[in-house]
């Protein structure tokens, strides 16, 4: 699939738009982000994702917008395990709640930038170098079987980068509305409200050494792979707000994303097999497997998970 560079200005337009709308009319005023806000708005950005993917179907094919679909409710699933480590630096910063709207905002702003980068590195390297299915396979593979024995565990620990801000900057502990920076004095200081949204958005790029190559294994086309990143990434924040105290009761979610992310794996060793023209392995025929049969074994694998995790995680909890 070739994509014009129109094509691609375009969609970083639209994308801006999306973003100014957010931050200068939704955001405008910090608040405290209701349940129907929050559920407004994602029920809006997952209607535009499925008409931007029912728009590509149209213009370049069902495959493609399978492709999108697979991937964008990949990214979007792998971010939601993402919201137990935000919910903890939110709480480690002690972020006031009408503040977290704008933190959540401007770390996304980074990540976008950010994976960005990554995505037209990790094209770069797989056209190039498509030995690197292989490893990005194993590696998810090997990810996938870490989340599911319990060593992949969220967490956070205070990065580099808010470190060396904290060592080199003067720090305030008391919030100034949305400023970064205030005076006091002849100095200036460094708000807590910088310092979590440098966290924020620098734990998101970590979770995207998982999630991108994730998208790799489902599609190799890199504007595919960019706006389903971009669609989940501007969900990302509301499904915080809507969410809330669901993240806790999702018991068996790290089991079913650690699934996701080895099925996904394997099919990329499958097609890194066929890419080198070896069908077979021994007497076993190495198996195809189409993006349609993809996005039915993540979409079910999600659905089996919650409904394990809203019943019989349920009663487990209360005994």
């Amino acid at each position: 699939m070739s994509v014009p560079i129109w094509v691609w200005a375009a969609t970083i337009a639209g994308l801006l738009v999306i973003l100014a709308f957010d931050l200068f009319v939704v955001g405008r005023d910090p608040h405290l982000v209701t349940m129907k806000e929050a559920g407004l708005w994602v029920a809006a950005m997952a209607g535009v994702a499925f008409a931007f993917g029912m728009g590509l179907g149209a213009i370049a094919g069902g495959q493609y917008a399978s492709q999108f679909f697979a991937g964008w409710i990949t990214e979007y699933s792998l971010s939601v395990d993402n919201l137990f480590v935000f919910v903890i630096i939110m709480t480690r910063f002690a972020v006031p709640p009408e503040l977290q709207h704008r933190v959540l905002l401007v770390g996304v702003l980074i990540a976008l930038a950010l994976r960005g980068a990554f995505i037209a590195a990790g094209s770069a390297i797989l056209t190039n170098f498509g030995w690197m299915f292989y490893f990005f396979g194993a590696f998810l593979v090997f990810t996938g079987i870490k989340l599911a024995t319990g060593h992949g565990e969220t967490a956070y620990k205070e990065n580099a980068l808010v470190r060396i801000v904290r060592r080199f900057y003067p720090t305030t502990d008391e919030y100034h509305d949305t400023a970064l920076t205030v005076r006091s004095g002849t100095s200036r200081l460094v708000t807590p409200m910088l310092l979590v949204i440098l966290a924020i958005g620098a734990t998101d790029v970590l979770f995207a050494l998982d999630s991108i190559p994730a998208i790799f294994g489902l599609t190799k086309v890199a504007y595919i792979v960019f706006t389903a990143n971009m669609f989940a990434l501007l969900g990302l924040r509301q499904l915080y707000f809507l969410l809330g105290g669901l993240l806790n009761r999702l018991v068996y979610l790290s089991y079913g994303l650690a699934f996701v992310l080895a099925f996904i794996g394997v099919k990329m060793i499958f097609e890194a097999l066929h890419t080198s023209h070896i069908e077979k392995v021994g007497p076993v025929t190495v198996p195809t497997i189409s993006i349609p049969v993809s996005l039915g074994v993540i979409i079910g694998s999600l659905i089996v998970t919650a409904v394990l995790s809203l019943t019989i995680g349920e009663k487990a909890a209360r005994r």
